[in-house]
């Protein structure tokens, strides 16, 4: 028997799925912020697992949608499957670049992740949906810091990694609910959801901890204390906004829906609907305040 949908959750939210035709050219540095080799490599370790988190996530998801009737949740639940696709499709041609352009070892680590996506892939759907939308919780405070603090974080980056990553962040505002709405419909089991919260976010950062580690190792920073310092400079940053986050997330009334989201999203969004023909621009890094408009 497929259970009712929420009251409030008939109307789908409207989200888009776009095709992003970023170009990473070969010759790109992986150390794509110049002026920060540790922030870029923190980066590059998070982009290496979404070839392997988010197929794991639309997996789930699709299992979930299932046990609903056809209704507005049913189709955000598409969408989010939908862009998730693209997100770890373009994300796996940026990794292949990491690995073609002097880090090959990085095939180790994916070995090892594509291993335990496969182990939790048996795991119950209550407990993979926990994971789901755990870690769609994270990305809400991840989007504040990167959009927030774009201009330190970015500016003067390379145009095709900074797209890509803030192009991201603007999709994951877009199906923030999805996951949570699913996880809500059909189990309402707000301990389990809050264990997801940190088993999902944790999850993720132990692998991309250790690819970005092994990056700087290759560039034979991992031994430098002064890279050792930048480094945790920018980890304590990211816990000093995501921690909150995530505590806040715990309780039993929390709702996505009461997380505002930063300006700049709805001003990308709104440049999006005013190009012509869909091609999405590259964002001008060269201007630091990176506005979200496109030429």
């Amino acid at each position: 028997m497929t259970k009712p949908m929420p009251a409030d959750k008939t109307a789908p939210s409207g989200i888009i799925v776009r095709q992003i035709p970023f170009a990473f050219d070969e010759n790109i540095a992986p150390v794509w912020n110049a002026a920060k080799p540790e922030w870029s490599h923190i980066v590059n370790g998070a982009s290496l697992t979404m070839p392997y988190l988010e197929p794991f996530l639309i997996r789930t998801v699709g299992e979930a949608m299932k046990e609903l009737d056809e209704g507005g949740l049913k189709e955000d639940a598409r969408g989010f499957m939908a862009q998730e696709g693209q997100h770890y499709q373009n994300h796996r041609r940026y990794n292949e670049m990491l690995k073609a352009n002097g880090y090959p070892d990085l095939a180790l680590i994916e070995a090892e992740m594509e291993a335990d996506y496969k182990r939790l892939a048996g795991k119950p759907l209550k407990w993979r949906l926990a994971y789901t939308a755990g870690f769609e919780t994270m990305t809400m405070g991840l989007t504040e810091w990167l959009i927030t603090n774009r201009k330190t974080l970015f500016a003067g980056s390379d145009p095709s990694v900074t797209s890509l990553i803030l192009w991201h962040m603007v999709e994951e505002t877009e199906h923030k609910t999805v996951a949570f709405d699913l996880y809500q419909a059909l189990y309402k089991d707000n301990r389990a959801r809050a264990w997801g919260v940190f088993t999902g976010s944790l999850h993720v950062m132990k692998f991309a901890r250790k690819v970005y580690i092994q990056m700087l190792k290759t560039d034979g920073r991992w031994s430098s204390l002064r890279s050792r310092f930048r480094l945790m400079r920018v980890l304590l940053a990211f816990m000093v906004n995501i921690v909150p986050m995530l505590l806040a997330s715990l309780v039993p009334w929390y709702d996505p829906r009461k997380v505002k989201d930063p300006d700049w999203v709805g001003e990308w969004t709104e440049a999006y609907a005013n190009l012509s023909d869909g091609f999405i621009p590259l964002l001008d890094t060269d201007d630091p305040e990176i506005p979200a408009r496109f030429a």
